[in-house]
């Protein structure tokens, strides 16, 4: 299994930005995804998370109406778009897959929130 992340940065507050995650090393399209974040000194929380086809998404309460996470199942690949950014979401975003009992990380990329 592997997950690489991309698509962070630095951005002003309100800003927008698209979160990827390209995986490979299992069948991608049978399997939820999830993406969650680490704020430097906090434990790593979830954002969001999809069904394997899609069809179910949920959000933590500080990304309900902000971000927006979708697949593409033909690219092996789940996005995050993030947008009202705040400084607060300043974090490493991951996504994860569990698979076989096991959770499966990549290595995360930094989103920075700061004018």
């Amino acid at each position: 299994v592997q997950l690489v992340e991309s698509g962070g940065g630095l951005v002003q507050p309100g800003g927008s930005l698209r979160l990827s995650c390209a995986a490979s090393g299992f069948a991608f399209s049978s399997y939820a995804m999830s993406w969650y974040r680490q704020a430097p000194g906090k434990e790593r929380e979830l954002v969001a998370s999809i069904s394997s086809g899609g069809g179910t998404k949920n959000y933590a309460d500080s990304a309900k109406g902000r971000f927006t996470i979708s697949r593409d199942n033909a690219k092996n690949t789940v996005y995050l778009q993030m947008s009202s950014l705040k400084p607060e979401d300043t974090a490493v975003y991951y996504c994860k897959v569990r698979v076989l009992y096991v959770d499966n990380w990549g290595q995360g990329t930094q989103v920075t929130v700061s004018s």
